[in-house]
């Protein structure tokens, strides 16, 4: 069966982007994987970070989800194990044109799950990156997934708006997706050496612990040389400089293989 996994916090600069394409690009390029990536951010930085042009895209998932385009003609390969779904500013209003229109959506939380239903099985994973907010889109990305991770910065009362997206995520699941399961928390842009990091970090870990929520060990640095999920194009795993950073997305793909959520095989 396809894993399709998520990202969702509603909070904006987390490192969703980043995570997705580095996670896939390792997947793809050391265990083989087919991978198909959707993006559904309006602002269309999944495709960015693989050379693509957002606005210069004539058919995205815009179309799949509003006008019932077919998925595959709209599907971009990036190279042999990798496709992409892209996504351009039309998804920022995609809820301004379908809630009007509402008696043309019987099920508007289902789009996206309907919409792979045809070619999800030809993939190994499918990865979606969601918008910083908790709307229609990312309930379809909910109702689509089978997994989801969960991006944390740890700044100040970050740990509160943790708990309130995990909250918002059980609530939504229990009633539309009883099978989707929270694979865990990721500290994203970590600087350990700043006090106020290693507070919310503890915080975090704390909450997750007497909740029963799993939280990775591995954490993803602040980079400033890649602050972006791109390097020239690729994501930073792809590049030739195998710094700290990059070291982590590996040391976080083995976390996912040892704890069965991902295949190594």
């Amino acid at each position: 069966m396809t894993k399709i996994i998520s990202t969702a916090i509603n909070k904006g600069g987390v490192g969703k982007t980043t995570l997705i394409g580095n996670l896939v690009g390792i997947l793809a390029e050391k265990y083989n994987k087919k991978i198909l990536m959707i993006d559904i951010d309006g602002q269309g930085n999944l495709g960015i970070s693989f050379k693509l042009v957002p606005e210069s895209i004539e058919n995205t998932v815009y179309d799949v989800l509003v006008d019932d385009f077919p998925i595959k003609d709209a599907i971009i390969p990036i190279n042999d194990n990798v496709d992409i779904l892209p996504a351009n500013s039309d998804m920022s209003f995609i809820e301004f044109d379908i809630l009007p229109n509402i008696h043309k959506y019987k099920n508007p939380f289902y789009l996206l799950d309907n919409a792979l239903k045809p070619i999800k099985d030809e993939y190994d994973y499918i990865f979606i990156d969601t918008p910083p907010a908790m709307g229609l889109i990312v309930g379809n990305a909910l109702i689509a997934s089978t997994d989801i991770i969960i991006p944390y910065v740890p700044e100040v009362f970050a740990v509160n708006g943790l708990i309130r997206i995990h909250k918002a995520i059980q609530d939504f699941s229990s009633k539309y997706n009883t099978d989707l399961n929270v694979m865990g928390i990721v500290g994203m842009m970590v600087d350990t050496r700043t006090t106020l990091h290693q507070d919310m970090l503890q915080q975090a870990r704390k909450h997750c612990y007497e909740n029963n929520i799993h939280m990775f060990e591995t954490v993803i640095p602040r980079s400033i040389r890649f602050a972006s999920s791109n390097l020239e194009g690729v994501p930073a795993v792809w590049s030739k400089d195998k710094n700290h950073l990059v070291r982590t997305y590996h040391d976080l793909i083995n976390e996912l293989i040892e704890k069965g959520d991902i295949n190594g095989s």
